[in-house]
């Protein structure tokens, strides 16, 4: 059995990446290709037949707040690691698999070897059309969506492509939330705040942005290392056992990887001289939880005897000179 996988979504300004991932098992669907070569009409009848008859099927979604955090490179790897996930939890089983391309998305994981990249094969390979028929639907829905909360940018009709009208309506209203700030005609616009109240409602400011600037490190690396050593010792202490301390790639990292029983633990430590500007956890911001969420996924994908481990997120408050903690939470 052949799991096919293609993505959608790679290029627009706005809207989410999303990869689909298909068994079909034994199904035979009649008229089965590449989405760009289908109307809409025909995609939507087809996506009704997959998810009908497919032995298994699974979406990918990685947000465009995401795509800026990490890239479009690694989101690319990310939103087909979540399709396939998706895929097994329905228990289809599949001895191949095959992506539309020439990069193997899943190259990082313990699948990595068993995957064929193919030109074309959204054209060639039935597993790998539905693959792409139902990202398309899926995200050509939602963006449909998104299009009626934000009339002005026609979201319904350009799929958050950089068209003429999409333009001219980020040149007179800003930008949203479902902008992809970090692609370099949008750039300008990545630092302060958005209403989002009030973009919902129509009343867009002039250039509004989304998502704040960043802040520099406040602790020196020497003392940062000893809060991070503080928060292992106080974890020590309450029945962990440490996995891993300061585990990096190229994109991320994880200060302190624990576990503790069958649950397995990524934990951030924020550290500060002192508390006159609030604690250490006030810096751990939306945008630097889906960090460490991406993270612990890529962790788990490197290392997959965790894999059966349930998975906690924890952030840690350590300050003074020696480092004190002072709590550590699991995040929201």
């Amino acid at each position: 059995m052949i799991l096919g996988i293609d993505e959608v979504g790679r290029g627009p300004w706005a809207g989410p990446l999303v990869v689909g991932a298909v068994v079909l098992g034994g199904a035979q669907i009649d008229g089965l290709t590449d989405s760009k070569k289908l109307t809409k009409k025909q995609r939507e009848a087809l996506d009704i037949e997959i998810r009908k008859q497919a032995a298994g099927y699974g979406l990918g979604w990685v947000s465009a707040a995401e795509i800026d955090d990490i890239g479009l490179s690694m989101a690319l790897r990310l939103a087909a690691r979540r399709a396939v996930e998706a895929v097994d939890k329905t228990g289809a089983s599949y001895h191949e698999i095959i992506i539309d391309g020439t990069v193997n998305f899943l190259r990082d994981t313990s699948k990595g070897r068993f995957v064929t990249t193919m030109k074309k094969a959204d054209l060639l390979v039935p597993s790998v059309s539905a693959a792409s028929i139902i990202a398309k639907v899926a995200r050509d829905n939602y963006m449909a969506e998104q299009g009626a909360r934000y009339p002005a940018y026609g979201f319904g009709s350009n799929a958050g492509y950089g068209v003429a009208k999409h333009r001219a309506a980020i040149e007179q209203f800003g930008v949203t939330p479902l902008h992809r700030l970090s692609f370099a005609p949008l750039v300008k616009y990545a630092n302060g705040e958005v209403d989002l109240e009030a973009s919902c409602a129509g009343k867009f400011p002039k250039h509004p942005a989304v998502r704040g600037n960043k802040k520099s490190a406040t602790a020196t690396r020497l003392i940062g290392d000893a809060g991070e050593a503080a928060v292992a010792e106080a974890l020590i202490a309450d029945g962990h056992e440490i996995v891993a301390r300061n585990w990096r790639t190229k994109w991320c990292e994880i200060d302190i990887v624990s576990r503790r029983g069958g649950k397995l633990y990524f934990t951030e430590v924020k550290y500060r001289k002192n508390t006159v500007h609030g604690d250490g956890l006030a810096a751990i911001t939306p945008r630097k939880q889906r960090q460490i969420r991406f993270a612990a996924e890529l962790f788990l994908a490197q290392n997959p005897q965790f894999g059966k481990c349930e998975v906690h997120l924890l952030a840690a408050d350590a300050s003074g000179e020696p480092p004190c903690v002072r709590q550590i939470v699991e995040m929201d």
